[in-house]
């Protein structure tokens, strides 16, 4: 388990300034996609990744400016950063000594995820899965789904835990169920970072499922090659979304 993600307590929290029902089928889940739900392109020219994300104590948060600064540097792709809406009440929040969030990164509406060409999704574990903020925000797509709005679109994930057997693994792995219900093409990095993925000589969050960072009690830095790793992986995505993409095609 992590606190944003952090697995214990720590006074020194590390701050980062439905349509018509058919009678043929009454569950309301279309079988029949249109050839351009299944596609992964805007129409403007420039594709774009949203970088979706929950951090508490700011974690996640520097990794998905790091992701952020990967994905622009591939040419006609840009990142676009949002965040899911909190689910804890205020006053819980300052007993956590949770630093308030500022205005710079808006909270996403549900319908906006249509409009992009890829996504990132990052988030702190809980007990080796994604915090209770990230699956009420993808809880609340149901009206998408239905309609498989989203099918075809390419995703990832990014995550922070607590420690080194938090869930830096599994709390991808168990959050691929989100993509694959909707149809989803999941994009894991593989060990396509390099030698950096196997070395041993230093503590680094990450895996092949995607870019990670161990936050400890909430006041660990991410390292350097954490950094590079998210960097990468927005690069990465940048790359496979301008690669499939079909610049004639309309998603929306």
């Amino acid at each position: 388990m992590g606190k944003g993600g952090g697995c214990f307590p720590s006074k020194k929290k590390f701050a980062i300034d439905m349509p018509e029902q058919d009678p043929s089928n009454p569950d309301g889940v279309s079988s029949n996609l249109d050839q351009n739900q299944l596609t992964t392109t805007s129409t403007t020219g420039q594709l774009k990744i949203f970088i979706i994300f929950y951090s508490m104590y700011g974690h996640v948060e520097i990794l998905a400016r790091r992701m952020k600064k990967g994905v622009d540097s591939i040419d006609g792709v840009e990142g676009v950063l949002y965040r899911v809406p909190e689910t804890l009440p205020a006053e819980v929040l300052e007993q956590m000594k949770v630093p308030q969030k500022g205005i710079e990164v808006p909270v996403i509406a549900v319908d906006d995820l249509v409009h992009a060409d890829g996504l990132l999704f990052g988030f702190p574990t809980r007990f080796g899965s994604m915090a209770s903020q990230m699956k009420a925000f993808f809880d609340s797509t149901f009206h998408l789904w239905e309609q498989q709005r989203l099918a075809g679109v390419p995703a990832g994930f990014f995550v922070s835990t607590g420690t080194q057997g938090g869930g830096q693994e599994t709390t991808a792995w168990t959050a691929i169920t989100q993509l694959a219900h909707h149809g989803m093409v999941y994009v894991p990095i593989g060990y396509t970072f390099g030698t950096e993925m196997f070395g041993m000589d230093s503590l680094r969050g990450g895996s092949p499922y995607g870019a990670g960072v161990f936050s400890g009690d909430g006041t660990r830095k991410p390292t350097e090659t954490e950094l590079a790793l998210a960097e990468h992986q927005g690069k990465y995505m940048a790359a496979i979304v301008k690669k499939f993409s079909h610049p004639n095609d309309s998603r929306n």
